[in-house]
């Protein structure tokens, strides 16, 4: 296998207030968050095969998804960890010790509530990553971003041309991002932010490709509601609705 997405979804939506169940597991139009990312990797040709990082209690009805929706490359279904990190980490470790695993493989690591991607942004990731090393999609900064210490006052108006968020996939080589996964559970850090800012501390380049405002993650009602409106408008355009 060369090119594999890691989707984790081992989070239990906490902020999302009182639900029934995980955020990722939520319906829009009839159908879990998770299973509309998911499917933008299983429909992309050049994903070889998917691994879904997920709550213990959740498995089973993780696999009863794949087979509902013929999620065909889903390949490991395996238990999530305390933290994103270690979520994202017994993905990895899946995959790096399966023998099908190439020695040039790609990771892409998505968030499973991070359902509006495109096979385009998929595929730059991928030659992005092969061409140079690492690819991390990015988002232009929008709005005035200031620096605070004490989170009282203003220290510093950062220029917003130089700005830009971290969004996703974040794409490596399976060898350096779990290489580097081991020498931060070597140190004790099991609570790094995101997969970027980790292999940015061992100085490896990484490489942007520019992704758009509506790659956004569902951690809130206000995000299902976006993602709802943007879903429906999309639809909409699909079907010859609306013109674009």
């Amino acid at each position: 296998m060369k090119n594999i997405a890691l989707i984790f979804a081992g989070g239990t939506g906490s902020r999302m207030g009182n639900t029934e169940k995980p955020k990722q597991f939520l319906n829009i139009d009839d159908k879990p968050i998770i299973v509309h990312t998911l499917e933008k990797f299983n429909n992309c040709s050049a994903i070889d095969g998917i691994v879904v990082t997920i709550l213990a209690e959740y498995i089973d009805y993780m696999n009863e998804l794949v087979a509902e929706y013929s999620l065909d490359k889903v390949k490991w279904i395996v238990e999530g960890g305390e933290t994103g990190q270690l979520s994202i980490f017994n993905g990895l470790d899946a995959v790096y010790k399966d023998d099908r695993t190439c020695e040039n493989t790609v990771v892409l690591i998505h968030d499973g509530v991070r359902p509006i991607i495109t096979e385009n942004l998929i595929l730059e990731n991928i030659v992005t990553t092969r061409t140079h090393g690492a690819a991390v999609t990015v988002a232009p900064a929008t709005e005035t971003v200031f620096k605070s210490e004490d989170k009282a006052k203003i220290m510093e108006v950062l220029k917003r041309e130089d700005l830009f968020y971290a969004r996703a996939p974040q794409t490596f080589f399976l060898k350096d991002i779990y290489d580097t996964h081991l020498k931060e559970m070597d140190l004790g850090i099991k609570n790094n932010i995101d997969s970027c800012s980790m292999m940015y501390k061992y100085n490896h380049s990484m490489s942007f490709v520019l992704g758009n405002s509506s790659n956004i993650k569902i951690t809130n009602y206000e995000d299902y509601f976006i993602f709802e409106a943007l879903y429906n408008l999309n639809k909409k355009r699909e079907e010859g609705k609306i013109l674009t």
